[in-house]
């Protein structure tokens, strides 16, 4: 029951400090995963309508891009005072990473975060994300690389190992520490899941004690149930959201606002919800034209649930060509909707 959902006495003093990520104090436990093809500069701006303290992420960037390009990828933009904010970068080759980190701080980055955790087979056969779970040393080297490039907090994100028979996450944290990670965050499976199964968060709770470096929750955070439940399970030093958010990016703020004061925010309404996806939707054809409303069809139908006419709607929305037509069909379902309640 809502009602029944309490911190408990030391968890609460546990977080009353801020994160400190190295040098930079965070004043929220909650963070906005990475996630590709989702936390753009427009997502970012929603999540952080509700949790403005958060610390946020931009998707993963190819160092090998970063090399290669003349100019920056429209990935890396970030608002001028969007902080604190984090530049994810990939690649197996520590030269391209230092240089990508150094290029991504003079964009504005506050710290650095390595993908060293990501399961799809086009990063893992390069020799990036999580592949790099089975080759430490080279992870190990790569952390030092970047280390070495740049003057803010270098942090990891990783998975708990390959597969079930290739659990290494204890040993292989404790060598991301000694390579001069200053944060590390744990998703509870193995690449071997993907994100099929229950997030094993006894894994995260043995990582924690085996680092002095904080340690980020990450997996099955969809609620402000899932969040206390982790972090009392793991002892973790916050919680790190990722699914959960799409189509729903007042989650980040509504377990933030739960740490902070014990209370719970009230959840939006499906008015609400659907208002918002009107927002995304011309926030994406503002920042994006027509790319973003084909971007946007995804993000429409992640908002398009639970609610009478949900299914008929999200099959629409799919298939928007404009974002006039996206807007009228939002409109219509909030008209029908508030017909239907009262």
């Amino acid at each position: 029951m809502v009602d029944e959902l309490n911190l408990s006495p030391e968890l609460r003093q546990r977080l009353a400090a801020p994160l400190m990520i190295g040098k930079v104090a965070v004043r929220s436990r909650v963070l906005q995963s990475p996630l590709s093809g989702v936390t753009d500069l427009v997502f970012r701006r929603l999540v952080r309508r509700y949790a403005p303290k958060s610390m946020m992420y931009t998707e993963m960037v190819s160092a090998s891009e970063i090399h290669h390009l003349r100019s920056r990828p429209q990935i890396m933009e970030m608002d001028p005072d969007e902080r604190p904010i984090s530049i994810q970068l990939f690649d197996c080759r520590p030269d391209f990473l230092g240089e990508a980190a150094r290029k991504a701080v003079d964009q504005g980055s506050d710290t650095i975060d390595i993908n060293m955790g990501c399961p799809v087979n086009k990063i893992t056969r390069k020799g990036g994300g999580s592949s790099l779970l089975r080759d430490p040393d080279m992870a190990a080297r790569l952390v030092a690389a970047v280390v070495a490039a740049v003057d803010v907090p270098v942090t990891v994100k990783t998975r708990i190992g390959w597969d079930d028979q290739e659990i290494n996450a204890i040993a292989f944290g404790q060598r991301m520490e000694a390579a001069g990670a200053q944060m590390l965050t744990l998703h509870g499976r193995t690449r071997a899941q993907g994100y099929k199964g229950p997030a094993q968060w006894q894994w995260i709770a043995q990582v924690k004690q085996a680092l002095s470096i904080p340690v980020i929750a990450n997996g099955d955070i969809v609620s402000v149930e899932a969040a206390v439940q982790c972090l009392e399970q793991t002892g973790a030093d916050g919680v790190m959201c990722a699914r959960g958010t799409l189509g729903y990016p007042f989650l980040v703020g509504e377990i933030d606002y739960f740490l902070q004061t014990g209370d719970r925010l009230p959840p939006p309404t499906t008015l609400e919800t659907l208002q918002c996806a009107q927002d995304h939707l011309q926030m994406l054809y503002d920042y994006k034209g027509d790319r973003g409303i084909r971007q946007a069809r995804k993000h429409m139908a992640w908002y398009c649930k639970g609610f009478p006419g949900a299914s008929e709607l999200r099959d629409r929305l799919c298939r928007i060509e404009s974002v006039a037509q996206g807007h009228q069909l939002l409109a219509e379902a909030m008209a029908s909707l508030i017909e239907w309640i009262n």
